[in-house]
């Protein structure tokens, strides 16, 4: 039935049937043109004056420039599956370029943005044979004017060509030192964003890499009164429920409904009861539950576990020791992974051949749960460490071992050696954990063979590990799947230091159940 909505769909400049050039990946200049569009809404004779903004990806990050415009008829705004910080939400993870991504990206544009159809079947969210393509406005009526605006794409921007040139967060084009990474950041302009405008961030466990995080960070950056967060067993645009627990057919979160009732409540003022509810509603995997909470992360006591001798992770940290171990510069993460998703690959089933892949890595594993317990929130990890090259590449994994010794995938971190050095956190760009500024003049090279200090924050989830399984930690320096080698060609040995006064570890926001 009718809601009551005017719904206006915009094409980016230089997309769809616009005209103009993308000069970047979500242009300054964008912002801009959102300002504009506000304001031609607002002027029609169907409008009330109130605006509300939404849309998964990129177009969620539309949602954010378009509030931060300042515009006072932007009311409401729900960033869906979209990030905060471009770079280290998206492109560089733990200061780690993911490769792929920039070439699938840059292909996807090109069969969109040039009209190219015959390229499209590639892509799992374009197969559909009936997909028109950029169509004419009313007054184009031979087509003639589209035509012209997608032969104007071909000077667009290419993605594997424009994010190298943002080696470090705070690199600067070379023809123009003002635009850094932070020009295409939806956190530069949250100053201007007026305080009562409602704001929901939406993602999932398994939203990309950094996704979740930015949907994070929006949440705790923002001082407006009026947000709401929102974290499910989803991957990028919740196309999947990616729980391994499901059932099938798995049920399906009326998403849609969710943030339309978000809209009624703030855009047209009808009861909904979003007033009584806490401000976070998160699902906790393997528990298959959907909780509450009034801050993110819910409130637990860290349990701290130490990396101990004969690969234990333990309560107390023992003598001093370490561990050798030769990064293998061929490992990966296979195809079922949180990265397929966001390169619009038809990822369906996650991490389901996981088991056995841990075992060239570096693990430790835990002694079996006396009890149920729920991880909710960001585990932390301190690695005392030290190589043989200048640079390193930490990828470790968090796995949940049951009695028969299946092991399955939980979450993950990644940090550059590089990049360890922390920072003090901005007011707008807020974290859960260690928060460093990826800048040039923080890097710092490891100096073989001399102890160096690691600490950083996992991707975030919610999962229930049961009585009697183990939580594993597992390290590896490499995942050829979806980034690049660090350092070239050099594959260091690493040793990871454990017990005494350099005892490595991870603090892990776990709540006793029952």
């Amino acid at each position: 039935m009718p809601r009551g909505y005017a719904v206006v769909v915009v094409d980016v400049r230089g997309t769809g049937a616009s005209f103009g050039t993308r000069d970047a990946f979500r242009s300054p200049a964008e912002r801009d043109d959102y300002g504009q569009i506000v304001e031609w809404i607002v002027r029609q004779p169907w409008s009330n004056g109130r605006v509300g903004a939404t849309g998964v990806s990129y177009v969620g990050a539309a949602a954010d420039f378009a509030a931060s415009t300042g515009h006072p008829a932007v009311r409401a705004i729900a960033p869906l599956f979209s990030v905060w910080d471009t770079w280290s939400d998206h492109y560089f993870p733990g200061g780690l370029l993911l490769n792929r991504l920039a070439e699938n990206y840059d292909e996807l544009m090109v069969a969109l943005d040039h009209d190219r159809r015959d390229l499209l079947p590639k892509f799992a969210y374009f197969k559909d044979p009936h997909l028109r393509g950029p169509q004419p406005v009313d007054e184009d009526s031979d087509g003639v004017l589209a035509r012209a605006a997608v032969a104007a794409h071909i000077g667009n921007f290419h993605m594997p060509d424009f994010i190298r040139e943002f080696p470090f967060k705070d690199s600067a084009l070379p023809y123009d030192p003002s635009f850094t990474s932070a020009s295409f950041s939806a956190y530069r302009y949250a100053e201007t964003t007026r305080a009562d405008v409602a704001v929901l961030s939406v993602s999932g466990w398994m939203d990309g890499v950094g996704y979740t995080n930015g949907a994070i960070s929006r949440f705790l950056s923002l001082p407006n009164e009026k947000r709401h967060l929102l974290l499910g067993p989803w991957d990028h645009g919740a196309r999947m429920n990616v729980s391994p627990f499901r059932p099938e057919p798995a049920a399906t979160f009326p998403l849609l409904a969710e943030t339309l009732r978000f809209f009624d409540h703030y855009l047209m003022e009808r009861p909904t009861g979003l007033e009584r509810e806490s401000p976070v509603h998160y699902f906790a995997m393997a528990e298959e539950i959907w909780h509450e909470s009034g801050t993110w992360p819910p409130p637990a006591a860290a349990t701290t576990l130490r990396l101990a001798k004969g690969g234990a992770l333990a309560a107390q940290a023992g003598p001093s020791g370490s561990d050798d171990y030769a990064v293998d510069f061929a490992m990966g993460t296979g195809p079922n992974t949180r990265y397929g998703r966001l390169a619009a690959y038809d990822v369906r089933d996650y991490y389901t051949d996981w088991h056995g892949r841990d075992a060239r890595m570096l693990c430790f594993t835990g002694a079996p749960l006396d009890a149920d317990r729920q991880l909710a929130g960001h585990p932390v990890l301190t690695l005392h460490l030290t190589a043989d090259q200048p640079d390193a590449a930490l990828h470790v994994y968090l796995e949940d071992v049951a009695p028969d010794g299946q092991c399955r995938y939980v979450t993950e971190g990644m940090l550059r050696a590089l990049h360890r050095r922390e920072a003090p956190m901005p007011r707008l760009h807020q974290v859960v954990g260690p928060y460093r500024s990826f800048a040039r003049a923080d890097s710092a090279p490891l100096v073989p063979g001399q102890a160096a200090t690691l600490r950083f924050a996992l991707l975030p989830t919610a999962w229930l590990f049961r009585r009697g399984h183990r939580i594993r930690l597992a390290i590896a320096g490499a995942d050829i799947d979806n980034y690049g080698q660090t350092p070239h060609g050099r594959p260091p040995r690493l040793k990871i230091l454990r017990g005494g006064t350099q005892a490595s570890a991870i603090e892990l926001p776990l709540m006793r159940q029952g």
